[in-house]
């Protein structure tokens, strides 16, 4: 088992009951949408693993609820294609799908690029500065070892940089584009160096916004970006069995 699937399950446990609890008024509507919120992110975040069971009586248990807000929750991580839905065998967490990363980060890279050039022109000192301190907590969170907090301080990264372009819908967009492209992100942390690489473009990226450089700062985040494609062969060679080359096949037909 990896290290993504292992802190799943570790993290699963902390967090199961997060949701509502039995005895609770029942609400249809809004358990599905707590539901669907936390297993989307203990998905996108690895806790679940590409191929792992989603148990429903699990989660009607550890929520207090019906299976009905339990079964809309999963049909709407289906519809975003988060999960395979096979009516004879179970629900599962879909795998990565390879095809749809380059394509996803081509569109991210293009959004972000933009980003930093307006960045570039128009952020304040107040918002430079609050770039650095991102950054600073990137590294605290290397050194620590944590790799949850290196990821969330990296999305704030980005997340400011399209704020201070005056453009925050652009990181929204990102947000939808990126969702399988986080699930592949997760992966790329445990190779060696990989953070402080981050931490480096970053860096370059925020000094170029501070100096108004427009041209330098969309530069420095194509090739930040960009370098997500070249390795998805290699993070598919370290972790196959999260990946899948086509659509998923039927199961207990």
């Amino acid at each position: 088992m990896s290290e993504a699937a292992a802190a799943g399950r570790e993290g699963r446990g902390r967090h199961a009951l997060a949701g509502g609890r039995a005895g609770e008024p029942n609400r249809p509507a809004t358990a599905a949408s707590l539901i669907h919120a936390k297993l989307r992110d203990d998905i996108i975040s690895m806790r679940r693993a590409p191929g792992e069971p989603i148990v429903e009586k699990e989660i009607v248990e550890a929520y207090g609820v019906s299976r009905t807000p339990v079964r809309e929750a999963l049909l709407r991580l289906a519809n975003e294609k988060l999960v395979d839905i096979f009516p004879q065998s179970g629900t599962f967490v879909a795998h990565i799908p390879l095809r749809a990363l380059p394509e996803a980060i081509v569109i991210r890279t293009s959004l972000e690029e933009t980003a930093a050039r307006l960045a570039a022109g128009r952020a304040s000192r107040s918002q430079v500065i609050g770039l650095h301190a991102v950054i600073e907590k990137m590294r605290e969170s290397e050194v620590a070892g944590d790799r949850e907090a290196f990821h969330q301080a990296d999305e704030r990264f980005h997340a400011a940089v399209a704020e201070m372009a005056g453009y925050p819908g652009i990181w929204a967009v990102v947000q939808q584009v990126k969702v399988q492209v986080d699930r592949y992100r997760r992966l790329t942390l445990p190779q060696e160096g990989r953070m402080l690489r981050v931490i480096e473009e970053h860096t370059a990226i925020a000094r170029a916004i501070e100096a108004r450089d427009p041209v330098a700062a969309a530069a420095l985040m194509n090739g930040h970006l960009s370098t997500l494609i070249t390795d998805i062969g290699d993070i598919k060679d370290l972790n196959p069995d999260y990946f899948v080359d086509a659509p998923a096949p039927a199961r207990g037909a």
